[in-house]
């Protein structure tokens, strides 16, 4: 939901009041053109807070729940669950930790998730592939999703569209963790919006989560992901055959 010029303006003006629109643009790497277009049309993109607020130094969850429809956020942060954490650790990063724990210098306490032997790489930020389906089914309780259809009207085909897309319209990140009941930044990290100390996330937490996981909790989850990539690759290979076929017939 993009927010009304109006009140960015206010917002913009306590914020740098002596800036002008291309000294914003400047120091926020929003492009000016944009950030023109947005007033004009009335309606500021949260993503463009989001940069300015970067740029002055300013918390950016802060800076969004200085707007009516995120004034919540302004509320102390909730902790992320440790199934969101692990929802936001990328597929890759999983099967690292595999590769890492079952090397033959990984010890010998195997399948208690408290030997790791070769350090994998540091985790990768999020967003990942898949981070905003995984966060979604990693809090919902079956009825979450209708939940959120009936609290911002959003039909439940377009909501299952964007988590297809692996994107999450700032209001609908926002309203989900609000159904769930979790912590209502949290969506907005996995949609890749803001950071997760941003967020408020304690440091080094999704690595902890995975630390926490044993062998067989690991590698169920991680066979899980690549059955879930290889029902995906199958239906866009069979698009592209699809396709390729029209295009034969058209001649």
């Amino acid at each position: 939901m993009p927010l009304p010029a109006k009140a960015f303006q206010r917002w913009l003006h306590g914020v740098a009041p002596d800036a002008s629109v291309a000294d914003v643009a400047r120091a926020s790497g929003v492009k000016r053109t944009t950030l023109a277009q947005q007033l004009v049309r009335g309606k500021v993109a949260e993503a463009t807070v989001v940069g300015i607020s970067r740029a002055f130094n300013i918390n950016p969850v802060a800076a969004l729940g200085s707007f009516e429809p995120y004034r919540d956020l302004g509320n102390p942060a909730i902790p992320p669950t440790l199934p969101e954490l692990v929802s936001q650790i990328a597929t890759v990063d999983l099967l690292h930790a595999i590769i890492a724990r079952t090397k033959p210098d990984a010890g010998t306490d195997k399948g208690t998730g408290t030997d790791k032997g070769t350090a994998p790489p540091g985790l990768s930020a999020p967003p990942h592939a898949t981070s905003v389906k995984n966060w979604v089914d990693a809090i919902d309780d079956g009825e979450l999703r209708h939940r959120v259809s009936t609290a911002t009207g959003v039909a439940p085909q377009n909501y299952s569209a964007q988590l297809t897309a692996n994107r999450l319209a700032p209001e609908l990140a926002v309203a989900t963790s609000r159904a769930a009941g979790v912590g209502l930044a949290s969506g907005l990290v996995a949609a890749g919006l803001v950071t997760e100390a941003e967020a408020g996330w304690p440091p080094g937490a999704r690595q902890a989560a995975l630390d926490s996981m044993t062998d067989g909790e690991l590698t169920v989850l991680a066979g899980e992901r690549l059955q879930a990539l290889g029902k995906t690759l199958r239906r866009q290979e069979h698009d592209q055959r699809q396709t390729e076929t029209i295009w034969e017939n058209l001649g």
